[in-house]
């Protein structure tokens, strides 16, 4: 009897599953490497130097951070390339390539930008988060994991935390968790306060790790070897299988719904977490899809590596 029900489960999802199409969209000025809401602005990083700040509610550019630019190793003058963004109490923490491909990390308050690390430090940085208060994450393509309190001017701490490539980092809520992943397969949950690794997940992903979501203690990562990684609280963890390379995830607050890129023409798959069963689609995205983020649980945004980011909102 348990076996028919989840059987007519699955197929009451299968039969109602819809297309949805979304609902916005916003044209970057380069192609869009990351971007982070607040409220009703959008800010959108890219290869062109910029961030470009978007009313939500009007689709439009209504301001622009525009960084230096750069000499290139052919001497050429180029944008600087923006690798992340992110904001936090008024605040625009903002990663970008400098000369010799090392990283420069901003800071933009009150229409003032101002750099606080240099790429005289020779570092290979692949993200730059918030960690609270005066504290910035950055994490390495080398894999190591760097507090830095910009109060100070000084590390709080520069930990290896793999022998692998980094894939990609997520922060909890409250900041006091970072979500490492690598080329691996394997995630790590580690205390943001002290870099202590508190738990490894290893059994989902036998490849590299492109993307790491992370909400209310629910992991998933889209993995290079075509699958969707779940682990969650008190739970056997388990993967769904794709047809197409998995490049990027998302979650939502509650960590109940998942989603994942599934096709090479930017299909995002959305999925019950606790069921595994896979319902709407989201249709619209041309390029490989590199950022998902939800805003709440029946909105989100993402992007592809091309100039737009589109927003969505989900029917109940």
């Amino acid at each position: 009897m348990k076996n028919l029900f989840l059987l007519s489960l699955l197929l009451s999802h299968i039969i109602f599953a819809k297309d949805i199409t979304p609902v916005s969209c916003f044209s970057s000025v380069g192609f869009v490497n990351d971007f982070v809401v607040h409220e009703n602005l959008l800010y959108v990083a890219n290869d062109m130097g910029t961030v470009d700040i978007f009313d939500i509610k009007t689709a439009k550019i209504i301001n622009q951070i525009s960084l230096p630019p750069i000499t290139s190793s052919m001497n050429k003058i180029i944008p600087a390339d923006i690798l992340s963004v992110d904001y936090l109490d008024k605040k625009v923490l903002i990663l970008s390539v400098g000369e010799n491909a090392y990283r420069n990390v901003w800071i933009y308050e009150n229409n003032t930008l101002k750099k606080i690390i240099g790429e005289d430090k020779k570092l290979t940085i692949k993200e730059a988060r918030f960690a609270g208060g005066e504290k910035i994450v950055l994490a390495t393509l080398d894999s190591d994991i760097i507090l830095h309190d910009m109060s100070e001017n000084y590390n709080v701490y520069n930990s290896h935390i793999s022998q692998s490539a980094m894939g990609d980092i997520s922060l909890s809520d409250d900041k006091e968790k970072i979500v490492f992943c690598d080329e691996s397969g394997e995630v790590k949950i580690i205390d943001t306060k002290n870099s202590n690794i508190l738990q490894k997940y290893s059994s989902q992903n036998v490849d590299n790790i492109f993307k790491v979501a992370y909400s209310n203690g629910v992991v998933i990562t889209a993995g290079q070897d075509r699958r969707v990684g779940v682990y969650q609280p008190n739970e056997e963890a388990y993967h769904i299988k794709s047809g197409f390379l998995v490049y990027c995830v998302g979650i939502s607050p509650s960590g109940k719904t998942g989603i994942y890129s599934s096709t090479q023409e930017g299909v995002l798959q959305l999925f019950n977490i606790k069921t595994k069963t896979k319902h709407d689609r989201l249709i619209g995205h041309k390029g490989v899809i590199n950022q998902i983020k939800f805003i709440n649980e029946n909105e989100l945004f993402s992007s592809s590596r091309d100039n737009y980011v589109l927003q969505w909102k989900l029917t109940k």
